[in-house]
């Protein structure tokens, strides 16, 4: 087992990750068209930060995209966004509880609407020159975290078949840009953190040119127990295994968005699928906005993994 093994959070800092001003909203579970502000309420972040810290959990992902005051790109920034000090004093009352901050920045095509007019400049010199920038000014925001998620999910047609504008870099392009990122982490002591689903659409090539270095969080949010095997969700599932077979460390992540059976059924197909020396952990994702209409949406996520904990793994609480 992974020297100290994570039960991780996910907690929306930002929301700009999907609509922008000129896309219809993807679902109900999201906000209901584009706004300028994230609206993350403060009480409902500290309630949740105390709820996790209750139920053992080590680690919080934040997404941060625009949801901060970047001095190197201002122009980027929400409304909204916190000022750094007051990110920094809500970073370190997570440490005081036992929960160690990780940040998240999705540098996918498919959610890069807080990079503002930089996602409109993918794999130019000046995309990775702000890429370097605002990485550089997290990891420092965070005090140099150890793991630094790039996102890097869902860059195709089927997730942004609604958009005014559809970016899909191919293969050279993608790597290039993800080559880039993992060096820009590992720059500043970070462990670089993906999620997985580019192995689903490109096997050959995600086992050409991942490198063993970088965490993966495979995920799939269904009923990982009853799927056709050819279906997407067939496709998802194996790809936990896949990643065991090729030797990848893994946290595999469960969220409650679709079905709350889920949660259970990841941890336990990781504790029985993936050999203790690369299961780093697992993660729980509510998918949802850090706001009070939200607050038992996400409890509720973060009890079912706490759950699932106690009866699959109860030697770590």
């Amino acid at each position: 087992m992974a020297e100290k093994m994570i039960w991780a959070y996910f907690l929306q800092l930002s929301m700009h990750m999907w609509e922008d001003e000129f896309t219809p909203p993807r679902g109900w579970y999201l906000k209901q068209g584009y706004s300028e502000e994230n609206g993350t309420d403060i009480s409902v972040w500290d309630e949740m930060v105390d709820f996790i810290a209750e139920r053992k959990y080590n680690l919080c992902v934040i997404d941060v995209g625009d949801g901060i005051k970047y001095e190197s790109h201002p122009e980027i920034s929400a409304p909204d966004a916190w000022d750094k000090d007051f990110l920094k004093k809500k970073l370190d009352e997570m440490r005081a509880l036992g929960i160690e901050p990780i940040p998240k920045l999705n540098f996918s095509a498919c959610h890069d609407v807080w990079m503002k007019k930089y996602r409109f400049m993918i794999n130019s010199p000046e995309y990775f020159a702000f890429c370097a920038d605002v990485i550089a000014e997290v990891c420092e925001a965070f005090g140099y975290p150890r793991l630094f998620h790039l996102g890097l999910d869902e860059e195709n047609i089927a997730n942004q078949g609604g958009c005014d504008i559809i970016t899909i870099r191919g293969e050279a392009m993608w790597w290039k840009c993800a080559d880039f990122l993992f060096a820009e982490c590992e720059k500043h002591g970070a462990r670089p953190w993906v999620w997985s689903d580019y192995y689903w659409d490109h096997p050959d090539l995600f086992v050409k040119h991942m490198p063993k270095s970088v965490l993966q969080s495979n995920w799939y949010y269904g009923n990982i127990t009853d799927y056709p095997a050819d279906s997407y969700g067939g496709r998802a599932v194996r790809t936990y295994l896949t990643l065991e077979e090729l030797g990848y460390d893994q946290v595999p992540s469960c969220s409650t968005w679709n079905n709350n059976r889920n949660t259970f059924q990841t941890v336990a197909l990781g504790r029985d699928k993936i050999a203790p020396e690369r299961l780093n952990g697992f993660m729980t994702i509510p998918w949802t906005s850090t706001t009070r209409s939200e607050i038992y949406t996400l409890k509720n996520d973060a009890e079912r993994m706490y759950l699932a904990r106690r009866e699959l793994y109860p030697e770590t609480l």
